[in-house]
């Protein structure tokens, strides 16, 4: 019996680009055994498209917008107690490639003495072909000649990854459980990804593509009154459990770089500031967002 998979993708008033990735994700050459919508409470008429266009989906409405984490961790809780052997999620501005589902199955059969995965992710791009820098994957660079020995074999082993075109293993979420919801925003995949990684394989497979169709190839210090997200979360990461005290100093180093590079671009300025320091202060003294 071939493993069932099950697409979970998280929207939020955007129908349009919604359209554009449920025609791409079950156009698939190997399509997904079911598709989960799950509707962080839209306005526009969302649900009623959805219905109507691609009748064989699946909705999963939420009573209010509880933001990407929110919905990615109800989705992936719902497709995981129903069963299904993989879980393929994305945003709704995810257009994977026709053949981005079958080349991530497949990948699993040229292992070639490497560990079974956990996780295995899409090649990300921006409209442009390059990749998008919102979803470089985290390379796992602790065993340096598996790193080149699964590049020469077109498989690149991951220590952390983004959502978008992502294919989750069942028993993954089962045993470390799914995204925390109280990320909202930024950095809820990073965090899933590197709790599963620390103790898992999982690999990035640049032959499966996905364009991470946003309206720019934006950068998180270029996310306005958002980037508190990026600190907040960040610090949320660097107390928890996620990562090695090595990797720890790794992160500390990240964040102060982003909040470097926020100030670079939009300036030091009250509002700027204010981002800023929201983000430091929830992220020392907010309690971690739990399972």
């Amino acid at each position: 019996m071939s493993e069932r998979v099950c697409a979970v993708v998280v929207t939020y008033n955007r129908q349009g680009i919604l359209r554009e990735c449920l025609a791409a994700v079950t156009g698939q050459t190997r399509a997904p055994d079911t598709v989960l919508v799950v509707d962080n409470a839209s306005t526009d008429g969302t649900p009623d498209m959805v219905r109507a266009e691609f009748p064989s989906a699946e909705l999963l409405e939420l009573a209010t917008n509880e933001g990407s984490s929110g919905g990615f961790h109800e989705g992936m809780k719902a497709a995981t107690e129903r069963g299904f052997d993989w879980l393929w999620v994305m945003d709704d501005d995810t257009i994977p490639n026709p053949d981005a589902l079958e080349i991530l199955l497949d990948a699993r059969n040229h292992l070639n003495g490497f560990r079974e995965p956990a996780l295995l992710a899409s090649k990300v791009l921006w409209t442009d072909g390059a990749m998008h820098p919102m979803n470089w994957p985290g390379p796992a660079m602790a065993d340096f000649n598996g790193f080149i020995e699964g590049l020469e074999r077109g498989i690149m082993p991951i220590r952390a990854n983004t959502f978008p075109s992502l294919l989750v293993r069942r028993e993954a979420v089962e045993k470390y459980g799914p995204p925390r919801k109280g990320f909202f925003i930024w950095a809820d995949d990073i965090d899933f990804t590197q709790r599963i990684l620390r103790h898992e394989a999982g690999y990035m497979i640049p032959r499966s593509v996905a364009v991470h169709k946003t309206k720019t190839a934006h950068k998180p210090w270029e996310g306005k009154a958002r980037f508190y997200y990026a600190v907040r979360n960040g610090l949320f990461i660097l107390r928890g459990d996620t990562l090695s005290p090595k990797e720890k100093f790794g992160w500390l180093l990240l964040v102060c770089s982003q909040i470097q590079r926020f100030f670079a671009t939009e300036g030091v300025k009250p509002w700027t500031l204010r981002v800023v320091m929201r983000g430091l202060r929830d992220g020392v003294l907010k309690p971690r967002p739990t399972l």
